[in-house]
């Protein structure tokens, strides 16, 4: 995930409440500000010394020239985290320096600014830097970086089979935010070929809606989590963060409140794309939804042989949760 961070260092109490209630990753202070500003929330903080020096290794490079493009690159590489400010809103030294380091941060005024910078060169910066006074700059950007981190293409996977397997451990991932309509979890069998599995946003005859919640399916099976790697569903806890996606592929980080793992009869649901397979193993119960390729939902219990639902295709295998190339076969 991409790091927000807010300059706050003309320190005014209402940049920095409004920081952390953003979510802000670190915020910046002056040295002198530090514990004050530490009794307004638990927060990351960077202090600024009167000489403008930075603490945690983070280091500010205007760029105005080539000779500074080059000494941001040489600090990036030797580990220091660089601030770059471009005196003019340059693209060009960014696409440069995110080519040569993963270090690089890169210094905004607004939420537009933002979304440009973590998009450079498809991986974008590590983070932003915001500056502004705006109040609501700040809700904006942070919207920017911390709600949509990544876009995938699904596919809509035509069933071929719906097999009851026995009772197997589920895992029910309660998350700290509210899913909407047309928001779910990848999960599958293999990371190749994930199936999308609905929230449980909407009522039902037999039991309420739970809005926070992603009935996700047997405890052996991959999900997605943030930067592009999976894990086990079993490996899901309290305080850990996993990729909610809608049906358009958005991808944003939810934080994980509590995984339920209960004993429950499970199906076995293949599909196929262009002849790949993909395959989950759910909870067989009717509050269980899939969505069907038009956007419609479809619950596990109607689901039949042609149907038509949403997953995602990866073409690399992988190795503890990163992706790589090499021939993997899960069957």
């Amino acid at each position: 995930m991409k790091e927000f961070i807010v300059d706050a260092s003309k320190y005014d109490k209402k940049i920095v409440t409004t920081a952390i209630e953003s979510g802000a990753d670190y915020i910046i202070v002056p040295e002198e500000k530090l514990e004050e500003a530490k009794k307004l929330g638990r927060v990351n903080f960077i202090t600024v010394d009167k000489k403008g020096n930075l603490s945690d290794d983070f280091v500010i490079v205007i760029i105005k020239d080539k000779k500074d493009e080059e000494r941001a690159a040489q600090l990036a590489k030797s580990g220091k985290k660089v601030i770059v400010k471009t005196t003019d809103w340059t693209i060009i030294p960014l696409e440069n320096l995110i080519a040569q380091s993963d270090n690089i941060y890169a210094v905004v005024k607004n939420s537009d600014e933002a979304e440009i910078a973590v998009g450079i060169l498809e991986k974008g910066v590590k983070g932003v830097v915001l500056e502004t006074e705006d109040l609501n700059e700040i809700k904006r950007v942070a919207s920017v970086i911390k709600e949509t981190t990544e876009k995938l293409q699904l596919v809509k996977a035509r069933v071929t089979a719906v097999i009851p397997v026995g009772m197997g451990d589920r895992v029910a991932v309660d998350t700290t935010s509210l899913f909407k309509k047309g928001e779910g979890m990848l999960v599958g069998n293999s990371s190749a070929g994930m199936i999308f599995v609905h929230a449980e946003t909407e009522e039902s005859p037999y039991v309420a809606s739970r809005p926070f919640r992603v009935n996700a399916g047997a405890v052996h099976m991959y999900t997605r989590v943030p930067g592009g790697k999976t894990v086990y569903l079993c490996e899901l806890e309290a305080g850990r963060e996993v990729m909610a996606y809608d049906i358009d592929g958005n991808g944003r980080a939810v934080v994980v409140g509590r995984a339920k793992i209960e004993r429950r009869p499970m199906l076995l649901v293949e599909a196929e794309y262009e002849g790949k397979k993909l395959s989950a193993v759910l909870q067989n119960a009717e509050t269980i939804r899939l969505v069907k390729g038009d956007g419609s939902l479809i619950s596990v219990v109607d689901l039949k042989e042609g149907d038509e639902i949403l997953g995602y295709i990866e073409e690399a295998g992988r190795h503890f949760g990163m992706k790589v190339e090499e021939t993997i076969m899960e069957k």
